[in-house]
């Protein structure tokens, strides 16, 4: 259970006021507006605050116990945000049904990179049996880390274990679309003012996302702000 002792703000005030923000091209203005409308005055800089402290920690509690479980054919794929002017690089997969599988946001685009996106991917969901991605040689090396362990591992179990690797655009439109959600709900924000706020809203937009996907297996056909609201116990 994720905790609100000594908020000066009821527990829904905050949950509403994160939802909105994560699911809707807002800005935090226009949710400071909207929440004045409602005769709830609140400081933008705090709705901020409630963000970054919060979507993080919802996100965990759905991936903990409530996510389900993803197929083994992974579209692999990053995009772009701004960070104070600079581009950052978000690490993105989905299966070949367009589930959600992981996301990372890093500061670099390269392999070291790459492989931090597939170590936390595989450690949630397990070995892929297939990846698809673009022509990045940064991504193609990492899973080529990946892959000479496997190699080292089906040696040593003396048991095949390999992951297939197609670097095949046209297969990967499934993901490349997916981006447009995330770009379509930061393009209002203006960029951000620090990694870690960036790194906090994506998880929150990442994980109302995958709550529309209705990728939550105790969801039980409840609305989407109920699952969101339910994460928080």
């Amino acid at each position: 259970m994720i905790s609100f002792s000594g908020k000066q703000f009821p527990k829904e005030i905050i949950l509403t006021a994160v939802r909105w923000y994560v699911a809707y091209p807002l800005s935090y203005r226009h949710i400071e507006e909207l929440m004045a409308e409602r005769n709830i005055k609140v400081d933008h800089s705090t709705l901020n605050r409630w963000v970054i402290e919060y979507a993080p920690k919802l996100e965990t509690e759905f991936r903990k116990s409530q996510k389900q479980s993803v197929n083994t054919s992974w579209r692999m794929d990053e995009t772009y945000l701004k960070v104070k002017g600079e581009d950052v690089y978000l690490y993105r997969a989905v299966d070949k049904l367009g589930k959600t599988i992981d996301f990372k946001l890093t500061k670099k685009r390269d392999k070291k990179a790459a492989l931090s996106f597939f170590t936390k991917a595989i450690g949630q969901h397990g070995l892929p049996e297939k990846v698809t991605m673009d022509k990045s040689g940064s991504n193609k090396s990492a899973i080529d880390y990946v892959t000479s362990f496997l190699v080292l591992l089906s040696v040593m179990m003396n048991k095949p274990t390999q992951i297939l690797v197609h670097q095949i655009k046209y297969l990967n439109n499934i993901v490349e679309s997916d981006h447009r959600f995330v770009k379509k709900l930061t393009k209002p924000m203006l960029g951000f003012k620090a990694f870690h706020s960036a790194e906090a809203t994506i998880s929150g937009i990442e994980l109302h996302h995958m709550l529309k996907k209705r990728q939550n297996k105790l969801s039980t056909n409840s609305p989407v702000y109920e699952q969101f609201y339910a994460l928080a116990g």
